[in-house]
């Protein structure tokens, strides 16, 4: 007996370790991917602010070009000033985002932290590329009145926000690992959560000096694989939008997104000199070849999504269809109007893979198909109804006629897929459970629990 059990019980303990050690893996990397939110959800103020600021709007060639409305192109500059202010300090709100998001029950001085943290690695690694010289020298190069060549300390780092990003999660790191270190008592003064922000300005130092030696080559490697990824075209439109979704379960989408958003391809104002990095600092920036890779969301999240919802409601059971009803009619509209998707995809999800599998499958159609019809459509936080007006206009935007017409076709699409799957395979959907009653009922033929024959219960 015992030497039966001592094998099972020895791969027992060998196989616990692994699947305790994988499952805290994929808990951090869900807590990271929670991280980012935070300072992504900055965007939608940043790019409302840069849009309207633009000339076609509130500018010159918009509302400022009215008669008696010339005083409305200094409002416009300003309205866009700040939001470009804000897309300017990216990387430094991804810091001090990460920092605070990441960290376990995180204050005030951990966002202090990354601050001093973000400021000297900025600093230092400027100047590092500065005395480097190359492409990445130059993004860093200015003159002063005499012709010299002085570091343009106001210029964004090369390092863009995933600079930001690593040391936010530095920052996090320590703060929990000392943010209740006791010095000794001549330096009490400096122990605890104030001792973070002075262990983090020295821990900037070595990451800046270590950037500075291998930015030029990693960041040229990130360039690279942009640049491949956005050359697939409709192929890599359509495996982003997969990959997007199937990560979407385990909070993991939004580490996809920061990557393509504010990282992949490089464009550089002709006006200006200024180099932009991702799709959405691209598009907004006006970059002509930028927006393929977002425009195939909007059919799913504003029409798709809504499509899936009403499907849901008309499947409940009668005796749930008005409770349903009202859940699934305001995430729709939430979905339509700010983009916004969980509620819906989390109402299906997990009681309903299948469902889950087509929306998958759904979403990489479209991402593929209006990206090789060359439909460029961009959005500062999700693809809604807000984004979409916004962006309409937009000299960059194109094929907006398609984004809208599959947007049409796939709310039919999915409400008739959705509908045929959810009867068919009488997956459970909202509305759809077993009712705890009719079990009790069914459980002893004809006898109610008081014991009425074929009398039901006016309680309900």
């Amino acid at each position: 007996m015992s030497s039966d059990k001592s094998p099972s019980t020895s791969n027992g303990s060998k196989a616990a370790p692994k699947t305790k050690r994988s499952s805290k893996s994929l808990a951090v990397l869900q807590r990271f991917g929670l991280s980012m939110m935070m300072p992504i959800a900055v965007l939608p103020a940043a790019a409302l602010l840069l849009r309207l600021g633009q000339p076609d709007l509130l500018g010159t060639d918009g509302v400022a070009g009215w008669p008696g409305m010339g005083w409305m192109e200094t409002v416009s500059g300003v309205i866009g000033a700040a939001g470009d202010s804000l897309f300017q300090a990216m990387p430094l709100l991804f810091a001090v985002g990460v920092a605070i998001g990441f960290a376990k029950r995180s204050d005030g001085s951990t966002a202090l932290a990354a601050l001093v943290g973000y400021l000297v690695f900025d600093r230092v690694t400027k100047l590092l590329f500065f005395d480097q010289g190359g492409e990445i020298g130059e993004q860093v190069t200015a003159f002063d009145a005499m012709g010299e060549t002085v570091v343009d300390w106001g210029v964004k780092n090369p390092s863009d926000v995933l600079g930001g990003i690593v040391i936010g999660i530095l920052t996090a790191l320590l703060w929990q690992r000392y943010h209740r270190i006791k010095l000794p008592t001549w330096l009490g003064f400096f122990g605890g959560r104030r001792f973070v922000p002075i262990l983090m300005a020295a821990v900037a130092i070595v990451l800046a000096v270590f950037f500075g030696l291998v930015w030029p080559t990693v960041g040229e490697w990130i360039n690279d694989l942009g640049t491949w990824i956005i050359g697939l075209g409709s192929v890599g439109a359509g495996i982003y939008g997969v990959i997007n979704r199937l990560l979407l379960p385990l909070g993991l989408h939004h580490i996809v997104n920061s990557v393509v958003w504010f990282l992949f391809g490089e464009y550089t104002d002709p006006a200006t000199g200024d180099v932009y990095l991702g799709e959405i600092n691209r598009y907004l920036a006006g970059d002509p070849t930028a927006g393929g890779f977002l425009s195939g969301f909007f059919p799913v999240l504003m029409f798709g999504l809504p499509g899936a919802a009403l499907a849901i409601w008309r499947c409940a059971h009668p005796s749930q269809r008005s409770n349903i009803g009202s859940l699934m009619i305001a995430a729709a509209l939430t979905a339509f109007v700010t983009g916004i998707t969980e509620p819906i995809e989390y109402a299906f999800l997990f009681v309903a893979p299948a469902l889950f599998a087509v929306h998958i499958v759904l979403t990489g159609v479209a991402m593929s198909v209006l990206n090789a019809l060359d439909a460029h459509l961009g959005f500062g936080f999700s693809a809604g109804a807000i984004d979409l007006l916004i962006n309409a206009t937009k000299s960059n935007t194109t094929g907006l006629v398609w984004i809208l017409a599959m947007g049409v076709a796939y709310f039919f699409l999915y409400y008739f897929v959705f509908m045929f799957l959810i009867k068919k395979m009488n997956l459970p959907t909202p509305g759809r459970e077993e009712d705890p009653g009719d079990e009790a009922s069914e459980g002893d033929g004809t006898t109610s629990p008081r014991g009425d024959v074929g009398k039901g219960d006016a309680s309900g």
